[in-house]
């Protein structure tokens, strides 16, 4: 390619305004730089573009079949500069979150960010741990929002916000009585929880660390209402984020049961590619994030 948009600019200017000078103006270029631009564009592809009289210039027979092309090519690249300019403005940023995160945090985050952003989106995919992993490795992924612990040589994991698990079962469960269990209440339960690969399981298998081998595992499920269905059905006990159950409690649907003698506490975390620029809508969201972490209660 020989020509440069500088020398298309001021074809484009003299065919507008017919004068060399007034083109060199509009564009804040000396008139001898404009008259130099269009005779090397001239030269380079030996053809005249202008009738010239006196001080009037008008496109030739050549020009006028050139000049449609030229303003193409040239809105064109007004609109590449225009994206170009804009990066520091957010646009569609793409988010991965593991299930609890995403059926209970992400959407509330969502829509307070396209609030404060104007014309951002924001593209939710919600999986286990393992799969919004795979996918921030990819690139499929601007950030991931994971429950499970992780290390990887190419990732970027952050602390988030404190969560905790908890047991809990039917309301009118009478097999599990109402003080803290022991480690063989424990083992003895018909457990119904999260598959493995979820951030869950990773914390419900480290909270019974030393049990885990001889623990009633009944069901494994990889959504967190069917875990809450099955066990108001009276299937077993469930153990899932504290967010995730928090109203059925409430409302009477579910009750917790206790076992304060085990760690059931964890964190949720920010997963980032090291390689991926963090562009201002990445950034935006991280910290929208983080404010509502350090928000009370």
């Amino acid at each position: 390619m020989h020509y440069t948009l500088r020398q298309l600019q001021v074809f484009m200017a003299i065919a507008r305004l017919e004068n060399v000078t007034r083109a060199a103006e509009a564009l804040s270029m000396s008139q001898s730089a404009a008259s130099s631009a269009l005779k090397e564009l001239e030269s380079q592809y030996d053809i005249k573009l202008f009738d010239r009289a006196g001080k009037r210039i008008r496109l030739n027979e050549h020009g006028r079949q050139l000049r449609p092309q030229v303003e193409a090519l040239l809105a064109q690249a007004d609109a590449l500069e225009h994206t170009l300019a804009a990066h520091n403005t957010p646009g569609t940023l793409q988010v991965g979150a593991t299930l609890t995160i995403g059926n209970y945090l992400a959407v509330e985050l969502m829509a307070q960010y396209m609030a404060d952003e104007a014309n951002a989106r924001v593209e939710l995919t919600v999986a286990n741990t393992q799969s919004i992993v795979d996918q921030v490795l990819h690139f499929d992924l601007d950030v991931g929002l994971v429950e499970g612990e992780l290390n990887h040589p190419d990732l970027n994991v952050t602390e988030w916000m404190d969560d905790n698990l908890k047991i809990f079962t039917r309301p009118d469960d009478t097999s599990t009585a109402d003080h803290a269990l022991s480690d063989e209440e424990l083992q003895a339960l018909p457990w119904i929880v999260r598959e493995p690969g979820s951030g869950t399981r990773q914390g419900f298998d480290r909270a019974m660390a030393g049990l885990i081998n001889k623990t009633n595992i009944r069901l494994q499920l990889q959504h967190t209402e069917a875990i809450k269905r099955a066990v108001q059905a009276g299937l077993g006990v469930g153990c899932l984020s504290e967010i995730s159950i928090k109203e059925d409690i409430e409302r009477g649907l579910l009750k917790p049961l206790q076992a304060p003698h085990r760690n059931w506490q964890r964190k949720f975390y920010f997963v980032l590619h090291k390689q991926k620029f963090e562009s201002p809508g990445v950034a935006a969201w991280l910290e929208l994030c983080r404010q509502y972490a350090a928000q009370p209660g």
